[in-house]
C-alpha cells in the first residue's frame, strides 16, 4: 500500500461523488477489471494528493486534466507532482479531457498497452 494523508479521505470520497464528464466517461472503461484484468481506484489519496485513477499492479496513475492543468500555475503544480509521484515508483498518464470525452477508444488503447507492458503477468 502506498503512503497517505489521512486527511485526505474525505476530500477523496467527495471527489468520487462529483466526478466530471470525462472522469464518468474513462472510470466507464476501467472499473470492473476489464483492462487486463487489472484493479483500478478512482479518486485515490497517495501522499499528499487525490489522483483521479491509481492501478497498484501496473504502478500506473491516470489523470483527466481540465483547463486548469494547461496555465503555468497549474503546468507547474503537475510537473512537481509527477516527480513526487515517480520517487515511489509510479508513471503518470495524463490525458485532457477533451481527448477523453472525443477519442475515449485511443486513451482507453494508450493505458492497455502501457498496463500491458509493465503488468506482463496480467491477464492477456
Amino acid at each position: 500500500m502506498q503512503p497517505y494523508n489521512k486527511n485526505l479521505k474525505q476530500p477523496s470520497r467527495d471527489l468520487r461523488n462529483n466526478m466530471t464528464d470525462a472522469e464518468k466517461r474513462l472510470w466507464s472503461k476501467l472499473r470492473a477489471k476489464q483492462i487486463l484484468g487489472l484493479q483500478f481506484y478512482r479518486q485515490k489519496p497517495l501522499l499528499n494528493f487525490i489522483v483521479d485513477f491509481y492501478c497498484p499492479a501496473a504502478n500506473v496513475v491516470i489523470e483527466c486534466d481540465g483547463g486548469q492543468h494547461f496555465t503555468d500555475e497549474g503546468l507547474e503544480a503537475d510537473r512537481v507532482r509527477d516527480e513526487t509521484l515517480a520517487q515511489l515508483g509510479l508513471k503518470v498518464l495524463r490525458f485532457d479531457n477533451g481527448e477523453v470525452m472525443r477519442e475515449i477508444d485511443a486513451v482507453v488503447e494508450k493505458i492497455y498497452l502501457y498496463c500491458l507492458k509493465e503488468s506482463p503477468s496480467c491477464e492477456t
